[in-house]
């Protein structure tokens, strides 16, 4: 669907009332000592969420390499969202589901899941699908890849100004994704970006504490 032409002067950046915060995202390899490392990336108390996306592996195997991970986030206070899959979701009884446009649809996630879990939403670049998502019911929309990655490749290049517009109208929390370093991050958040999803810039890292700290100046 096309969709009309809008002026970011319309919709300036909000001003913010709170940081931002920062939303890990797995690589795919999550087992010998990954879960050491997510511990070191938690125990900063920068990041608020983190998201399980492992991609072909049988399901009971998932389950069994994301329970100490879900243990370890738990302790730290950190919301355990599952990439995809409602039923792994409902299986792990996680904090929630993160969905693609073609992996199911927010009401059968809820109606799954329960009232409290977490349901996001990816929209690429799409204010179509973010307005979509947040009347079905979604607790976050997510917008890129802004920038170029290797993490999950996208041809969609939003510009900030879509942070702007939907912050400016909507009280649904967005993500930004895609690429994003504290190099880069700073425009993400200036539009009103609410949470960063990082994955290399935090796991191709030696040390994961320290790259999550990397980024505590720029999130405000």
């Amino acid at each position: 669907m096309e969709e009309a032409e809008f002026n970011p002067i319309d919709f300036p950046p909000r001003e913010r009332t709170q940081p931002a915060k920062l939303y890990l995202i797995s690589p795919q390899e999550v087992g010998g000592c990954f879960p050491d490392r997510l511990r070191a990336a938690v125990e900063p108390g920068i990041a608020a969420a983190f998201q399980l996306l492992v991609k072909n592996v049988d399901e009971h195997e998932l389950a069994r390499l994301a329970a100490p991970l879900q243990r370890i986030c738990a302790d730290a206070g950190v919301t355990f969202i599952v990439n995809d899959s409602m039923a792994l979701a409902k299986r792990l009884g996680a904090d929630g589901v993160h969905l693609g446009q073609s992996d199911g649809d927010i009401r059968d996630a809820r109606a799954l899941l329960g009232p409290s879990a977490q349901i996001g939403k990816t929209c690429h670049d799409s204010r179509h699908f973010a307005m979509e998502a947040g009347e079905a019911g979604a607790d976050y929309v997510a917008f890129g890849a802004f920038y170029p990655t290797t993490t999950k490749p996208s041809h969609y290049r939003p510009d900030p100004s879509i942070l702007s517009w939907w912050s400016a109208l909507f009280e649904v929390p967005c993500v930004a994704i895609g690429g994003i370093t504290p190099d880069n991050a700073k425009p993400l958040v200036e539009a009103g970006a609410d949470f960063l999803a990082v994955c290399q810039a935090v796991w191709s890292k030696d040390d994961p504490a320290a790259a999550v700290q990397a980024f505590a100046e720029v999130l405000g």
